[in-house]
């Protein structure tokens, strides 16, 4: 258990639970199959194979059916030459539906899934399609479950917001990939929601005198690759999307997210909060985020994270004080002091998910 306690992880199981075994609940998926793509894409731009992965926070199996849908670089395995995926998730209801397209693992190999195992078993790792277990474990957990060593590869998608204590979580992902293994995951920013975020507490604030949260606290990508660095990956990059989603009104946004499973689980939330305050909520979010064909825009921030575990062979910063020009001398060739340092431009990507 965490010693940082922010979420209830009972209430988050139980969320993912119900969202999972919905009737219709593919239809929440959008999300998470869009940049379920973005990071399978990820893996594929990196020129080298990983046999053995992790999905940390797998859902339902969104990563699994992409890297399958192409072979690998010497047309074993799927994308990245991933032969085998363990798929793990803190909801038993999420693996139920990621078991429509993998199997599980034997009952003596569920508390930890070793190297030996898959190395006992070549059979698994064989063929053009990769084979897919899954774990029933908490995000917060790993190392209860794996071996440190043991992962080339480890993912995530749109999952770690919702862990209590990520630099602890991080840290257990950096163990448990080999030397020079990658962590390539997502998950979302602080920037997410913020017109839901506001509205409600606008009209809490108006109709009952008070606030309480009801959005989640997020990272920003600003604490991203302090964070990788913090739990010992190298080579930390960070980058971020904004998608707006159009929804018919705040109602059905906030039927959607609830539908997703990502509904509010701060601990210890406001026990109700009245009829007429949602409506207020909604009547603003109508006239502060409407758009002219009467919907309404709700804002999704994705981070992206990679890191790699170290190794001999990556590239080494310089000694401290082993430069042999200065940066006076590279204003100097570029064309006055004025130009040695140029405006750092920050920059967001915007996509269409749909």
């Amino acid at each position: 258990m965490s010693s940082m306690e922010v979420f209830d992880r009972s209430v988050k199981m139980a969320q993912r639970d119900a969202a999972a075994v919905a009737p219709g609940a593919e239809h929440y998926d959008y999300l998470r199959e869009n940049i379920a793509a973005i990071l399978a894409d990820r893996i594929e731009d990196i020129s080298r194979e990983f046999p053995l992965a992790l999905d940390v926070g797998c859902h339902a199996g969104h990563l699994y059916k992409l890297i399958a849908e192409k072979a690998g670089l010497g047309g074993t395995g799927g994308i990245g030459g991933v032969r085998t995926l363990v798929q793990c998730d803190l909801s038993a209801g999420a693996l139920l539906r990621a078991q429509a397209a993998a199997v599980t693992l034997p009952e003596e190999q569920r508390r930890r899934v070793k190297v030996s195992y898959v190395q006992a078993h070549p059979g698994i790792c064989c063929g053009a399609v990769p084979t897919a277990f899954t774990l029933e474990a908490d995000e917060e957990d790993l190392e209860s479950h794996f071996d440190a060593s043991t992962f080339d590869l480890v993912l995530s998608n749109l999952s770690l917001h919702w862990v209590n204590d990520l630099p602890s979580t991080l840290r257990q992902i950096r163990s448990i990939l080999k030397p020079d293994g990658v962590f390539i995951g997502a998950m979302l920013g602080g920037e997410t929601l913020t017109e839901l975020r506001s509205c409600l507490l606008l009209a809490e604030q108006e109709r009952e005198g008070g606030m309480s949260p009801h959005t989640s606290p997020s990272a920003h990508v600003s604490d991203c690759g302090n964070l990788l660095a913090a739990a010992g990956f190298t080579i930390p990059t960070v980058d971020q999307d904004t998608f707006q989603i159009e929804y018919p009104n705040a109602f059905a946004l906030m039927e959607h997210i609830q539908a997703m499973g990502e509904g509010n689980a701060v601990l210890a939330p406001r026990t109700a909060v009245s009829r007429d305050t949602f409506l207020a909520a909604a009547a603003l979010y109508q006239e502060r985020h409407g758009t002219d064909s009467g919907s309404v825009v709700a804002t999704f921030q994705v981070l992206y994270m990679i890191g790699w575990a170290p190794h001999a062979s990556q590239p080494q910063p310089k000694r401290r004080g082993s430069a042999q020009h200065s940066l006076r001398e590279v204003g100097a060739v570029s064309g006055g002091a004025g130009d040695a340092m140029p405006a750092v431009v920050r920059h967001q990507h915007k996509r269409d998910p749909q």
